[in-house]
This record gives structure tokens, C-alpha cells and sequence, in this order.
């Protein structure tokens, strides 16, 4: 087989440049190309990509923009978008993350799994409702 390696996703989002300033915040990121909005596009149109500062090989996060989004439902519903992925972030301080993943603008899933421990981790949604996890 041909040489392969993950490059980081690709999420979808009705509003890109807001989605990759949270990201650009949240993570401390930089914000390494972001194209869009156009006059002739609507106004979350464009494409962005974040990497971290250290430029580490193989981690990046892009936005791309969908017309037609529709944000996850967490919990997941017969018949209704699903999470399909998630991200997982490690944080030293569970609290001290959920606080500043709050502050950047997600929100904390309700509900939360009850089978974890919500002491080690918690479900997040980002701005364009995506689910990501913060776990220590």
C-alpha cells in the first residue's frame, strides 16, 4: 500500500470564520490560512485551517463550510443528525477546561453520559454544536 498518514479533520460548519476564531481561541492555535466570507457568498462562507504553534507534523483542525448543516443532537435521536466523530482534548485541570471551553463560547452537553465519571470527563459542543470531549 501506498505511504499514508492522518493529516487532523475537516468539519463542517454554517459559519466558518466563527468556527475557527473559537478554535484559534479555545486552543490557542494559530489560524493558519482562513478564506472567506465573499460578497458574492453567503456570510459564514469560506475554508479555514489552524495548526499549533509548534507546527507539530500531522495536527491541524479545519473549518469548511455546508450549506446545508444541521449540528448534531447529543444524545443521538432515531432520525435526527448524528455525531458521527468527536474530538478528544486532554486538560491538565477538568474544571479549570470546561470553565475555558465555556468562556470561548461551547456549552456542556446535557445530558452527560452516566455511566462516566464526570470527575475525569465532560462532553462539550462547540459553537456549531459539534460534540468534543475534555477528559484528565
Amino acid at each position: 500500500r501506498p505511504a499514508m498518514r492522518l493529516s487532523g479533520p475537516c468539519v463542517e460548519a454554517p459559519d466558518v470564520p466563527a468556527l475557527v476564531r473559537f478554535y484559534e481561541r479555545f486552543l490557542g492555535w494559530e489560524v493558519e490560512e482562513l478564506v472567506g466570507p465573499r460578497d458574492n457568498r453567503p456570510p459564514g462562507w469560506g475554508w479555514g485551517r489552524l495548526r499549533p504553534a509548534d507546527k507539530a507534523p500531522g495536527q491541524k483542525l479545519e473549518v469548511q463550510w455546508q450549506e446545508h448543516y444541521q449540528p448534531p443532537v447529543w444524545p443521538g435521536e432515531p432520525g435526527q443528525p448524528s455525531m458521527q466523530w468527536h474530538l478528544d482534548w486532554w486538560v491538565e485541570d477538568l474544571e479549570a477546561g470546561v470553565a475555558w471551553a465555556i468562556d470561548c463560547g461551547a456549552v456542556e452537553a446535557s445530558p452527560q453520559p452516566n455511566d462516566r465519571n464526570l470527575s475525569r470527563l465532560r462532553i462539550m459542543l462547540d459553537p456549531a454544536g459539534h460534540p468534543f470531549c475534555l477528559w484528565t
